[in-house]
Formats: C-alpha cells, sequence, structure tokens
C-alpha cells in the first residue's frame, strides 16, 4: 500500500471517536497493551510530559514542545485531533513523522492489528511511541485524547502530569459533575510523579489531592502563585509578564497565539517547564520566552484563534464546549466591528441549548454541517436559532456557508467569526490555504 491507501485503510478500518462518537470509545486500555507487546513497548523507559484537561491541552502541549525544542532537545509531540494531514498529529522538532513511516508500520503489523481490532486512537499512539523509540527522542510531550483515566495514552509513566483545567464536555463518558470529570483527568497521576494542575476550583482541587497523596504525587497548582499580567498596549501578539506574587518571574513574554484564554495557558507553561527544570531539564527563563515567542514556527500550531483574513476580519478557532465558546465570545464581543457573522457547526453529542445561549444576539449566523458522521444536522440549529429569534441562514456544506458569509461581509469594517467545532474549522478554505503554504513539498 502507499501512503495515502494506508490512511485511508487505517480511517475506514478502524474506529475514530472525533468521526464517529460513542461507537469508537474503547473503556479500557486492554487493546493499547496489546498493541505495546505488539510493538516492543515503546513506552518504557521514554522520558515524557503527559498532558489532560478539558480546554488548553493543545495549546499547552505545543508550547511546552517548542520550549523543550529551544532548549535543545529533541522534542517529540503527540496531540489530537488534526486538522488537514493524519501526521500532524506525531511530531519531532515540529516535523511531521513521514510519509514512509506511516507506511511501513501498518505493513508491518496489519494482520496482528486486524486481529486486536483497535480504534483509530489507540493504533495513532502505538505509532507515535513506536516512533519516538526509533528516533531516540530526548523527551516526548504527549496529549491525552478525551479523559485520562482510560485514555490510551496511559500506559506511559511520564517525567511530569499537567492537568490544564476541568469543565463539562464528554459527559456521557466522563461523569456530568465537575468532580467526576476530574477524577477521570486525575488518572494520569502517577506514583511519586509531580503534577500541575492549571485552573484549580472548590470542586476539583479536593479530588486532585485526594489522588495525589494516595500517589504520593507532589502537587502544584499554577493558579495559586502565578499570573499572566498582559500588556494592553501591544495589539498583534499576546504580551506581558508572569508574576510570582505580584513581582516578575519572567518578563516580557510575547506569544503569537492571541486567545485570551492563552494568559491562563502560559500561566500553565511556566510552572510546568520550572517543576521540568527542577527534576534536570535545562529550561532557562530566555529559553521559555523564545519557546513561547515561536510556537507557531515550531510546531504549526494552528486554530486557535486564527486570524486568517484582514479585510475583512476572518477569525477560526477550535473552541467546541460550553467554557471554551464562552471564553471566545467573550474576547468576540470586545472587538470593533460593524456587522458581526458567524459560520457555526456542531457535533451531535453537544448540550446545543445551553451551547446556543452564548451565541451573541447581534450577529449573523451561517449554520452548516462538516463532512463527518458526528456533525449536528442543521436543522437541529435552526430549531434552537429559531427559539432565540437569532438572524440565520444554513447550508449543507461548511465551505458554502463561508462563502455567504464572505459575499454579505463589509471588507473594511465587518468580522466573520467560524467555530463550534474542529470540523468545521478544518473545512474553512482560507485557513487550508494558510496551511497549504506552509507544507509545500512535506513528505
Amino acid at each position: 500500500m502507499n501512503y495515502k491507501q494506508t490512511v485511508d485503510w487505517i480511517f475506514e478500518k478502524l474506529p475514530m471517536y472525533q468521526r464517529i462518537g460513542a461507537p469508537a470509545y474503547k473503556a479500557d486500555l486492554k487493546n493499547t497493551l496489546l498493541l505495546m507487546e505488539m510493538t516492543g513497548n515503546p513506552h518504557l523507559g521514554l522520558k515524557c510530559v503527559h498532558i489532560a484537561g478539558t480546554n488548553g491541552k493543545g495549546s499547552v502541549s505545543h508550547m511546552i514542545a517548542s520550549v523543550l525544542q529551544e532548549s535543545g532537545l529533541k522534542t517529540g509531540l503527540y496531540t489530537s485531533p488534526h486538522l488537514f494531514d493524519y501526521r500532524e498529529r506525531i511530531r519531532i522538532n515540529g516535523s511531521k513523522i513521514s510519509q514512509k513511516y506511516v507506511t511501513d508500520f501498518v505493513k508491518t503489523y496489519k494482520k496482528k492489528i486486524e486481529s486486536i481490532q483497535p480504534s483509530f486512537f489507540e493504533i495513532s499512539v502505538a505509532l507515535a511511541l513506536c516512533w519516538f523509540r526509533d528516533e531516540q527522542v530526548d523527551i516526548a510531550v504527549i496529549e491525552t485524547g478525551m479523559g485520562g483515566r482510560l485514555d490510551s495514552t496511559n500506559v506511559i509513566t511520564p517525567m511530569l502530569s499537567v492537568i490544564t483545567n476541568i469543565s463539562a464536555d464528554h459527559t456521557m463518558f466522563l461523569g456530568n459533575t465537575p468532580e467526576q470529570i476530574a477524577f477521570e483527568k486525575a488518572g494520569i497521576i502517577k506514583n511519586e510523579i509531580p503534577v500541575v494542575i492549571g485552573e484549580t476550583d472548590i470542586k476539583t482541587l479536593p479530588v486532585f489531592r485526594k489522588v495525589a497523596n494516595e500517589k504520593n504525587a507532589p502537587l502544584k497548582r499554577a493558579d495559586k502563585y502565578l499570573l499572566f499580567l498582559k500588556n494592553d498596549a501591544v495589539h498583534d501578539c499576546l504580551s506581558g509578564n508572569v508574576l510570582y506574587q505580584g513581582k516578575n518571574k519572567i518578563a516580557n513574554i510575547s506569544c503569537p497565539l492571541t486567545g485570551e484564554y492563552q494568559k491562563k495557558n502560559i500561566v500553565t507553561v511556566v510552572k510546568a517547564l520550572q517543576v521540568l527544570n527542577k527534576i534536570g531539564f535545562p529550561v532557562t527563563r530566555n529559553k521559555i520566552r523564545d519557546g513561547i515567542c515561536n510556537v507557531i514556527s515550531n510546531t504549526s500550531l494552528m486554530g486557535r484563534w486564527d486570524i486568517v483574513s484582514s479585510k475583512p476580519k476572518v477569525i477560526c478557532d477550535v473552541a467546541h464546549n460550553i467554557s471554551g465558546l464562552e471564553t471566545v465570545f467573550q474576547q468576540l464581543m470586545s472587538l470593533s466591528f460593524s456587522n458581526l457573522h458567524i459560520i457555526l457547526g456542531m457535533n451531535n453529542d453537544k448540550n446545543t441549548e445551553e451551547l446556543f445561549g452564548l451565541l451573541p444576539q447581534n450577529a449573523q449566523y451561517y449554520f452548516c454541517k462538516a463532512d463527518v458522521p458526528r456533525a449536528l444536522d442543521v436543522s437541529a440549529m435552526c430549531e434552537q436559532a429559531d427559539k432565540l429569534k437569532l438572524k440565520f441562514t444554513s447550508y449543507p456544506t461548511v465551505k458554502k456557508a463561508f462563502a455567504a458569509a464572505l459575499k454579505n461581509a463589509n471588507k473594511e469594517n465587518d468580522l466573520i467569526f467560524c467555530g463550534g467545532s474542529t470540523f468545521v474549522v478544518a473545512e474553512i478554505p482560507l485557513l487550508q490555504s494558510k496551511y497549504s503554504e506552509l507544507h509545500v513539498n512535506d513528505h
């Protein structure tokens, strides 16, 4: 099989949660452990950072990997989902896994994979860990998928665990309360391995403390002493200082990810890197600054408050749950514009009534359905919009919705926002063009 045939086989033969939802979810580590045994246990001896959380774990993973790369370490990075190319999930020092390695891996293990019948995510974890082992990375940053305790990535024993935050998402699997969700995420806490908690509250902190105490794992709260103070005079990046008890801990941080939510992520990143420095990794303040500043060029992170056009201004963001969208819409409404156009699509496992309660009233909506089985039917969005008396039109595809918004928007002073689902963002033509320009001749 060539690369395209190989990837088609992975998508067609192996259940993928991001596309089909619940049928792909495996509530144990049995298959992953069988895959580890099949491939020679690549997870054993791998130095890594393990990152879980409801929101922000992708940004945090990319920023930590960027800083470690700037620090001279050969750094693996495993994240999910991807936007355009399957290989985005698996990188070393920013370079995607080669097409040949993916093809050779499937060719070598195809019969055994078929006998195990793993999910798409399980085989992707095995592929990533094998490549990191074979390439002898110094350290790997591993992002969980949906949960933590039963997540396929949880076969690793990291040098550091990081949990960004807790809010409602995937409740049918992780639980309906903050405490239940926190318990699942806390499953990545390992015996005597330090854990950094990015954001804590009175409901989730006792859960983290209990699990950490049971495992004798030192618990560090990023938000207890650290604060990111933004420099409002700088507009083309997120600029400011990380403060420790009111004093500069790291000054003059400049981040190209300009979403306001990145302030909390930066604090989590700084705390995690301070812990890594204490346990022997060569991370300095200057390298933290460099890594955060160069996170996009080092890792090709996209889709986070991603401004893909200036006339009209077009912003794409992959936020897709209550807390993520609430933060994004707050920032959206703080901007100046004449008319707001929102291209919106959602997955069918979301609480549409609650999500629609967050939507700005003074916008023109373009409802659409991404090209994946999990996408919510447009009629369900129209029904909710009717109840709230929103102005809207509906479209069978993301591209048609985007074309209509672009046609209606005044280039000089209107604003177009695209989001609600990772898959909607992935189908925005301007973002696709931006990706293609960055990855010419990338094999």
